[in-house]
Formats: C-alpha cells, structure tokens, sequence
C-alpha cells in the first residue's frame, strides 16, 4: 500500500530541475513516483533526463502527447528534429511502454484530459487567446464519468488545484522543467506559471482516514541559470527566457 506518492510532469529534458526535484522527493519518504508525461521534448538534455527516469523502477510514466510526437517518424518543429535523432531504440521502447492513464485507490493520473493528452483539463482558451479556468459546474460535468475522488492532470504546466462538488479535486503538479511556453491550439496563447522553480506535488495518504489523501504543492530551487544556458547552447532562447523566469519573453511573436 502507497502511503505517499510524488507527482511530477512536464519535465521537458531539464534534467537539471528533475535532477532536485527527485532529491527532494527523495527526503520526504516517497514510495511512488508518478510522471505524467512530456519527458523528453526539449533542447536541454534529452537522454540525460531519460537516464534519470529510466534507472529508477519506482516510477509509473504516463504518455504525454509530445512523448508520442517522438514515436513519429517525421514531425515539423525544430524541437522534433533535435530530440529525435537522439533517441534510441531503447528510448522509444520506453516511450511504448507508458500508460495513456493510470489510476490507485481513489487517484487517477492522465496528461492532459482523461480522455485526450493533448487538451487542458482546468483551463480553456479563448478566441482572443486569454487563458480561463474552466466554471466549477463545467468540469463537474465534465467529469461526472470519472469515479475517482482526486484526478492529477498535467500538459498546461501552471500548478493549481480546483475542488468540486462532492469531494472531488483536480490537481496540476505544474511543470518540473518548463515553466512557461506559447502555443498555436486551440488558439494562439500563453502558458506562465511565474516562476522558475521547479513544481511538483506529493499526494500522502491521510492518517487517520485511510482513504483519504492531503495534496502538497512544492516549488524546488534549482540552477535554472544553467538550464538557460543550456537551452540556449542549444539555440532555444525561446526556451531559455521561460526556464529563467517563468514567462514567456516580452517580445516573443
């Protein structure tokens, strides 16, 4: 029986932020780690964040939809054709492997929707390109299907929690390495946490009601400066800016 589980997401091949983000996990007496995708899909370092997943056997890897862009042969971003040339078979292998969704005890984990790893869970974006959380009776609805008390979502890389009716919660770890992006779907938009700590959440079982679960947040401190630079090595200033601060540059298009 897990007693404590560690929610990570959109790590994006910072291995720098989930290199301490795994070291302060690893205090805080985890006995499962689950990731809830978009790994490796990033100019920082790619394989050194798949050796840091793939050497640990207490993790359940969940399919983000850039993980499964990398199973693709071909794909038109500057993002693709850095990664995947880089990738082996046994990386892709790995890539297989993840599960769409995974649920344990009253939790379920996904990317993005239970049903779709490519949309927002929490948010939903505006013609004008104004990002809106979701109105409570809409997610309720949303999600009347889902039996689960707790879903954990990632893909918007913005931590957040909402309650709803009912007992039910939806949690966004936010991102472990990528803490702000822009986006062309469903419309041109921004995603800012506003910070560039690295976040994830712990979700351990309650005391004394077994079935229940307490939900941390934690924002970790890292060199994101080196993450930047690495980035930027790499010839991404539009991922730099966002790993340094946690917005997207003012004069980004």
């Amino acid at each position: 029986m897990f007693a404590a589980i560690a929610v990570i997401s959109d790590i994006h091949s910072n291995k720098n932020a989930l290199e301490a983000v795994l070291r302060d996990a690893d205090g805080r007496n985890i006995d499962l780690i689950v990731n809830l995708g978009d790994s490796l899909f990033g100019p920082v370092d790619p394989l050194g964040t798949a050796r840091l997943l793939m050497q640990r056997d207490n993790i359940v890897n969940i399919m983000g939809n850039c993980d499964e862009l990398l199973l693709q042969d071909v794909y038109q971003s500057l993002t693709f054709n850095y990664v995947k040339p880089l990738l082996q078979t046994v990386h892709e292998d790995w890539i297989k492997d993840h599960k769409y969704s995974w649920s344990y005890s009253s939790l379920l984990f996904c990317h993005g929707t239970p049903w779709n790893n490519s949309r927002y869970l929490l948010e939903q974006i505006a013609p004008s390109g104004d990002v809106i959380y979701k109105r409570i009776e809409q997610l309720t609805e949303e999600l009347q299907s889902i039996n689960q008390q707790i879903i954990f979502c990632g893909h918007s890389h913005v931590y957040h929690s909402m309650s709803l009716p009912e007992g039910k919660l939806v949690v966004n770890p936010g991102s472990v390495g990528l803490p702000a992006y822009q986006d062309e779907e469903p419309f041109p938009h921004t995603m800012e946490s506003g910070t560039p700590y690295a976040s994830y959440c712990i979700c351990r079982r309650d005391l004394i009601e077994e079935e229940s679960w307490n939900i941390e947040h934690i924002l970790v401190k890292y060199d994101w400066n080196e993450a930047a630079a690495q980035a930027e090595q790499n010839g991404r200033l539009d991922y730099a800016h966002p790993i340094r601060t946690g917005k997207v540059a003012p004069n980004s298009p």
